[in-house]
C-alpha cells in the first residue's frame, strides 16, 4: 500500500507526486497530474483509501478525486493531445503532460516523485523516478487518480461525439469492440496515428 515514506526521505518540502494516465490506449489525448498532499492534514481514512488508481474502482476513484481536489495542498492536471503522441512520441508525450501538470501547480514543490523511470524535462525542482510509484507513495497515488478520472471523464465526452467506440467505458484502449468499430467506421481524429494499429488501417484505406 502507498505511504508517506518516500516524501519523507525526500528531505525537502513540499514533494509533488506526478503520474499519468492514457499511454496505451488508441486514442485520446494522454493525461497527467500533480499532486501536493498535506501530510499531516490527510486523514488515516484517507490515507488507507488511496491506492494505485488500476487497483481501485470507478465509484471509489470519483470519491477520492473529489477529496484530493478539495484537501490538497495543490494539485493540476494537463495532457498532451493525439498530435502531440503522433510528433514525439507516447512516452514524450507523456512527460511533457507531466512538465504541464507541476507547471499548473499553485504551489511550487521543493522536489518531485515520478511514477516510472523516466524524469520529465525541465523540471524546476530535484526529481526522483519511482518504478511502481503509484503504489509506493501516496502523493504519485493520488495523482494516478486524478489522472485517470480527468482522462476517463474527457473520453466519455468524446465517445458522444463519436459513437459506436464504446470510449465511455473502454476508454480508448484496443478492446475487441473498439477493433472491430474501427474496421467498421474507421479512425477518428481522436485516434492516435502513430500506433500500429491505426497506421495499418490507414495504409489500408489509402
Amino acid at each position: 500500500m502507498p505511504h508517506f515514506k518516500l516524501e519523507i526521505e525526500a528531505a525537502l518540502s513540499p514533494v509533488a507526486g506526478i503520474d499519468e494516465a492514457g499511454r496505451g490506449p488508441l486514442a485520446g489525448p494522454v493525461f497527467a497530474a500533480a499532486v501536493i498532499l498535506d501530510r499531516e492534514r490527510t486523514p488515516r481514512k484517507i490515507a488507507r483509501a488511496i491506492d494505485d488508481s488500476k487497483k481501485l474502482n470507478a465509484e471509489t476513484r470519483e470519491e477520492l478525486s473529489g477529496w484530493i481536489l478539495a484537501n490538497a495542498v495543490t494539485s493540476a492536471v494537463a495532457q498532451a493531445s493525439v498530435e502531440e503522441i503522433d510528433r514525439i512520441n507516447i512516452l514524450q508525450a507523456s512527460l511533457l503532460a507531466m512538465t504541464r501538470a507541476v507547471m499548473g501547480l499553485a504551489v511550487a514543490p521543493a522536489y518531485a516523485l515520478i511514477d516510472g523511470d523516466k524524469l520529465p524535462p525541465q523540471l524546476a525542482c530535484p526529481a526522483r523516478a519511482v518504478i511502481g510509484g503509484d503504489g509506493l507513495s501516496l502523493s504519485i497515488a493520488a495523482a494516478s487518480i486524478l489522472a485517470k478520472v480527468a482522462r476517463d471523464r474527457h473520453m466519455a465526452e468524446l465517445d458522444r461525439r463519436y459513437p459506436g467506440y464504446g470510449w465511455a467505458h473502454n476508454a480508448g484502449y484496443a478492446t475487441p469492440e473498439h477493433r472491430t468499430a474501427l474496421l467498421h467506421l474507421g479512425a477518428t481524429p481522436e485516434h492516435r496515428r502513430s500506433f500500429s494499429p491505426i497506421s495499418q488501417l490507414s495504409l489500408l484505406s489509402d
